[in-house]
């Protein structure tokens, strides 16, 4: 028991530290320890002095190991169904998540060193699955135990369950064994679900006779399910209370936000309410910072590109646009740049509609009509915060414009997104909101123009060989060799062809001879050539680099930019 003791002892310490206990309550526990030889912290518990959250996240953080909030996990399944409930209870040890393609099981531990308990799990699954131990209380563990098993989780079974037994719509606003309720499994399988198929998107859509739930996978919807409209009431009842919104009210609309640990990691969940003619339509999306949020080289851009990308966000003050329709990924790119930039040098200051991913170090606010702080009065008062870097989530009119470039000129580096069909065209747009010709052409850092394109399935993705009409589109001569790729489909993409997505970009930067062109109000035509001259690739070339390297399709490329350009100077000449 020496051994155990130091470690114990330093826990005392640290919580004393804390100001969590005092002085005297560690002596009590010690007291208590000598007599039963239990764990310092079970004892502290058990005395009423700490909660077992604290215990359990002091005890991570020491120790340097992930832990897990239990009361917030969403159930997986599949990781439930590998582990044999006897097991789970011998070892206080509850599975969390399980992921097929690395074979990982993540494993809920009170005691985390606990290796028998880790060999006996390994024995048990046949010794081809790789246990990730992941810290939790015991008391949220056994309490996991007795909740999880014993009820289908499954969204099949649930269903089974449903249509076979009585369901009480009025447990589900109120507090007890949740998982006794089918429907609180039903949504919770649900929005596991959609986030193992990597979905952006979950719509629950009444009709007239039935429910239909469709995700959005790689930018586009899918049907998932079609549930009996008797369902829905109960199902958008577990969604409100869930995101915090009143299940009395269906006759507005309301927003409202979810935070849940799925698939081992933390997900949040946008809520958006709309009341419809057959019902409240709901419409959650999917917020995976993890996914969301990546750096610089893995945006994907040749290296000419990113080294103009480099060479614009390192300019101390100016305004850096990006362009592009609703679902182009305008947004995570943003925080991609500010991950690069977020350091203790720097005050960076956002102000979104709404917050997105939360950012350490950023100050982040959300516009809010209700107090009349939209973005124009938002930026003024962020001006006063001595930011260095200013991010606006959308220039929208002219007094947010004039605001955006008026704290570009007292020495700010802005970051905002503007509504326009190309990098270029982003310049006719702001002349034409309002912004004087001179001031645009010497505060513009850049534009960066962007689409999402689906990547194809690197399983099942099949060769060919071009056809004439391809060679025109992708500016091939007739001599030039190259393999294409099209879809197939197959079981890790859901016969799809397609899995994941990647951003076409065009880096617009600005230099000082296209500031004069700027400033004179050249054609979009004349500052396209100059740009050109310049080395600019526009986001037709870049999707014609990504056919050409297998990564996507031609068809795909051409249900998100124009590359008719190619073909009409050959077709029609």
């Amino acid at each position: 028991m020496a051994a155990l003791s130091k470690p114990h002892r330093r826990i005392g310490e640290m919580l004393v530290e804390q100001h969590i206990i005092t002085e005297d309550q560690l002596k009590i526990a010690l007291t208590e320890q000598k007599k039963n030889y239990e764990k310092l912290g079970k004892i502290l518990i058990n005395l009423g002095f700490v909660s077992e959250a604290v215990i359990r996240d002091l005890m991570s953080q020491s120790l340097g190991l992930s832990r897990v909030d239990l009361s917030k996990l969403v159930v997986d399944h599949e990781a439930i169904r590998l582990v044999p409930k006897t097991l789970a209870y011998r070892y206080t040890i509850v599975p969390i998540s399980f992921n097929k393609t690395a074979n990982l099981l993540s494993v809920a531990m009170a005691d985390v060193f606990n290796v028998l308990a880790i060999d006996q799990l390994v024995a048990a699954l046949g010794g081809t699955i790789t246990i990730e131990p992941v810290m939790a209380g015991e008391v949220e563990i056994v309490s996991a135990i007795d909740n999880w098993y014993g009820f289908d989780l499954s969204i099949d079974g649930i269903l089974n369950e449903i249509e076979t037994g009585e369901v009480d719509y009025q447990s589900l606003a109120v507090s007890g064994n949740e998982y006794s309720q089918p429907l609180v499994r039903l949504v919770d399988a649900l929005l596991s679900d959609a986030v193992k198929r990597s979905a952006s998107d979950i719509h629950f859509e009444p009709e007239k006779g039935f429910l239909r739930v469709r995700y959005r996978i790689d930018g586009v919807l899918q049907q998932i399910r079609s549930l009996h409209k008797n369902y829905w009431s109960a199902i958008s009842v577990r969604l409100k209370v869930m995101s915090g919104l009143n299940i009395a009210e269906t006759r507005v609309p309301q927003d409202g936000r979810i935070s849940l640990t799925l698939a081992g990691r933390d997900i949040d969940f946008r809520v958006s309410v709309q009341p419809t003619v057959y019902g409240e339509n709901i419409v959650l999306r999917i917020l995976d910072s993890q996914k969301g949020i990546l750096s610089l080289k893995q945006l994907g851009l040749i290296e000419d590109d990113l080294t103009a990308l480099k060479l614009m966000i390192a300019r101390p003050e100016g305004v850096i646009l990006i362009t592009g329709p609703t679902g182009s990924g305008k947004t995570t790119t943003l925080y991609s740049l500010l991950k690069h930039l977020n350091t203790e040098e720097r005050n960076i200051m956002t102000l979104e509609d709404p917050v997105e991913y939360v950012l350490g170090q950023v100050r982040q606010t959300a516009v809010n009509e209700a107090v009349k702080l939209d973005f124009a009065t938002g930026i003024r008062s962020m001006m006063r915060q001595d930011p260095d870097i200013i991010l606006v989530g959308e220039i929208r009119d002219l007094e947010t414009a004039e605001m955006a470039f008026r704290a570009s000129m007292t020495g700010h580096q802005v970051y905002s997104t503007l509504h326009t069909n190309s990098a270029i065209g982003a310049i006719p747009r702001l002349l034409d909101i309002g912004i004087l010709a001179d001031i645009l052409a010497e505060n513009i850092i850049g534009i960066i123009g962007q689409r999402l394109v689906r990547k194809l399935c690197p399983a099942c993705k099949q060769a060919y060989l071009p056809n004439e009409m391809h060679r025109m589109l992708l500016n091939l001569t007739s001599n030039q060799e190259i393999t294409l790729y099209g879809t197939t489909g197959c079981e890790q993409c859901d016969q799809r062809g397609y899995k994941g997505r990647t951003a076409l970009m065009e880096i617009f930067r600005i230099d000082e001879s296209l500031q004069d062109v700027i400033a004179h109000r050249s054609t979009t035509y004349d500052i396209k050539q100059h740009a050109r001259q310049k080395g600019f690739r526009s986001l037709a070339q870049d999707g014609i680099r990504r056919v050409l390297e297998g990564i996507t399709t031609l068809e795909e490329i051409s249900r998100v930019v124009d590359l008719t350009s190619n073909l009409k100077s050959k077709v029609f000449p």
